[in-house]
Formats: C-alpha cells, sequence, structure tokens
C-alpha cells in the first residue's frame, strides 16, 4: 500500500526530494543535491520537505538541517528498482515515496510518476553538444529519455543562464518553465589557516610550488591539454597538481601525462575530498581550468573563493560564472595559455589583484540563495 504523507498545516505544500545523487555520488550532482538539502530547510517555512533514497546496505544518511523528514526504503536495492525504472518504465516513484504537491530529481531524469507536479534540475546538455565527450551507456540513457523529461516537467531548473539557453534550443523546451539558478559556493567552504594549508602540504608531499585543477579526468575537462601548457612553462620551477576522480576515458589522458618530458614534476592526487579541498587551493601558485565545456564550473570559483588567482577557458558557462574573477582565454594555444600564466606569477601586483577580484567575486554566489530560488520554483510548480 503506498504510504500517504498528510500536511500538518493547512495550505502548507508537501515537498519530496530525491536524494539517490547525495547516496550514490561524491562529487558533481551528489554535491549540489548535499548542499541544497543543507540549505532548504532555512527556506521552507510552513512547507514541508521530506527525502527519499534508497538505503538497502544501511548506510543512513543524517542532515543537520531541522525541519526535514527523511523516509528511506530499505527492503528493496535501489538499482534493481532504477533498472525496472529504465527498462519497464515501473514502479512509479510515488509508490514508494508517497504522495507529494511537488517532487523534484536533481540528477537530469524524472522517473515513472503516477500523480504530482515534477521539478527537475537537468545540469548542463553536454552530452548533446559533444556526445562523443559521454560514457556510452550514460549517453544513451540520457539520449532515451531527456527529450521525455523535458516534456512532463512542470519546471526545468538548471545551473545558468548559458544552460538554460542550451535547454530550450537543443530540447526545444517552453523558456517559460526553465529557471537558472546560480549554485553556491561562499557558505560551505570556508578558507584555510596558513597552518591547514601547511598541514596538507606536508601530507601530500607538496613541498614545492604548483600549478593546480581540479576535476573528473575525461575528455571534456581539456586535462591533456594542461601537460602542453605546463611544458611550454619551462621558467616555472615547480609541479602542476591534477585532482579528481578517474571518469570516462582517463585512460588516454593519463597516457599524455606519462609521456610528458616533465612527468617526473606532474602530480595526479586522484579524488580529493572536501576537507582537504580548501587547503589544496589556497596553497596553489595558480588555478587552470582550460574545459571544453561547463553548464556551470564550480572548482574554478571554489579556488577563488580560497585565494589561487584563476586561469580558465571561455567554454559554455565559464564567462558569465567566473566574469571579472577570473582571467579567460578563449583559444586553446598552449604557449598563449603559458604566457598568461608566467605573468600571473611574476607580476605581484597583477596576481594580488587577480586574487581580490576573485574571492569578491565568488562571495556573491551562496547556496542559502540557490536554495531560496529553489523553493520558489517549487512554489510556482505546485501552483
Amino acid at each position: 500500500m503506498m504510504p500517504v504523507f498528510v500536511n500538518s498545516k493547512k495550505g502548507a505544500m508537501n515537498v519530496c526530494l530525491d536524494i539517490q545523487p547525495a547516496v550514490a555520488q561524491r562529487a558533481g550532482v551528489g554535491r549540489y543535491t548535499r548542499a541544497l538539502v543543507e540549505h532548504l530547510g532555512e527556506s521552507c517555512g510552513t512547507d514541508r520537505l521530506r527525502l527519499f533514497y534508497f538505503d538497502f546496505r544501511r548506510r543512513g544518511l543524517t542532515f543537520p538541517t531541522p525541519g526535514l523528514d527523511q523516509q528511506a526504503i530499505r527492503w528493496c536495492p535501489g538499482r534493481l528498482v532504477q533498472k525496472s525504472w529504465k527498462t519497464l518504465c515501473w514502479p512509479p516513484f510515488d509508490w514508494l515515496a508517497g504522495q507529494a504537491d511537488v517532487y523534484h530529481f536533481p540528477n537530469f531524469i524524472i522517473p515513472p510518476l503516477a500523480a504530482g507536479r515534477t521539478v527537475v534540475t537537468v545540469h548542463d546538455v553536454s552530452f548533446l553538444r559533444f556526445p562523443g565527450m559521454a560514457e556510452a551507456k550514460n549517453l544513451a540513457y540520457l539520449k532515451a529519455r531527456i527529450a521525455d523529461t523535458v516534456r512532463r516537467a512542470d519546471a526545468i531548473i538548471t545551473d545558468s543562464r548559458f544552460s538554460a539557453g542550451e535547454i530550450t534550443e537543443l530540447l526545444r523546451a517552453d523558456p517559460a518553465k526553465v529557471f537558472s539558478i546560480p549554485l553556491g559556493v561562499a557558505d560551505h567552504l570556508r578558507p584555510p589557516d596558513p597552518e591547514t594549508v601547511a598541514r596538507l602540504r606536508r601530507e601530500r608531499g607538496l613541498a614545492r610550488p604548483y600549478l593546480l585543477t581540479v576535476g573528473t579526468l575525461e575528455p571534456r575537462k581539456n586535462t591533456a591539454f594542461l601537460a602542453s601548457v605546463f611544458e611550454a612553462m619551462t621558467a616555472f620551477d615547480g609541479d602542476l597538481v591534477i585532482a579528481g576522480m578517474r571518469g570516462w576515458k582517463y585512460e588516454p589522458i593519463l597516457a599524455r601525462l606519462r609521456a610528458s618530458p616533465r612527468k617526473h614534476a606532474i602530480r595526479y592526487l586522484e579524488y580529493v575530498g572536501d576537507n582537504e579541498l580548501p587547503a589544496l587551493y589556497a596553497g596553489a601558485e595558480l588555478f587552470l581550468f582550460p574545459s571544453l565545456h561547463e553548464g556551470f564550473g564550480f572548482p574554478p570559483l571554489e579556488a577563488m573563493l580560497c585565494g589561487a588567482p584563476v586561469l580558465a577557458s571561455t567554454a559554455g558557462a565559464l564567462p558569465e560564472t567566473l566574469g571579472a574573477g577570473a582571467r579567460l582565454i578563449a583559444e586553446f594555444d598552449a604557449e598563449r595559455w603559458a604566457g598568461e600564466a608566467l605573468r600571473l606569477l611574476s607580476d605581484s601586483a597583477m596576481r594580488r589583484a587577480a586574487i581580490e577580484k576573485g574571492r569578491a567575486w565568488a562571495q556573491r554566489y551562496t547556496w542559502r540563495e540557490t536554495a531560496r530560488q529553489t523553493w520558489a520554483v517549487y512554489r510556482k510548480a505546485a501552483a
């Protein structure tokens, strides 16, 4: 029998948020979902927010925000239900999660649903713009279901005006139901003190000055290009540090790094947790981000907030997201990037100005505001 949840206050709205990405993913959509949950409770007022997820392995999730209900399905593995959704389009999500006025799905696709209004977050459509840079199985799933999701959604949230335009153009979505809501940075990330930075450098063996990039090791992040930039920076006596989990088609990227004539100065740290990232950012001489496509761009904003000057591409939403806080380069010319990087490293006045502008720009992005705007979309969808 489907569980029924009754609002305790007359006129209150009942929202159900699928937080499965927070269980399954450490970065990306998982981080977005966790941060959103932690601040949505501050914006709900008299409304009700319920968190739904599968927890067959009894891992459990806890969020410190008061006023949130959690509902976990523990009698069935989530992967089996998700497989059934993909192959049979059954059972309806609300049969498991219970009735709600609005359901929010933060990971691109709306599962089968018998009743209720729907909000979906489509972070970007890079898989349509650059299909060769997406993992094959995930690409096939997204391409098969994204049009139906856009059609069924009462509201679509995305991370930037750039992505909103692409969703409207490539998926023929009604612009009236696409909402651009920037992500937060400033209220979950704090610049570390010098001792914390020094401790991280000791523990990670980062004794020399280093350039930094952070992001999943996949073609879209253009990490292999950084090897060419680093090789052209012969005047820089330090390391190139790369942090990020191994993603789709990571093998050729690692092969390129290993083949570099400066391979002994290239450090691949793999995934670095949120507890270490601020110190890693703060210890960097310069943060480099040559991505080929971004729907938002978390890492450079985080680096700016922690006091690292940023040099980034103009791909996708990066000009909109980074604005005057970063130095942007339109073309992927290794010599040009190397020259700009060396100027930022050698000109102390330019470097100080870049750090100040970057930190001031990044501070405008808060999860509190992201949550406030998200709740406003729930109310519009319910109406």
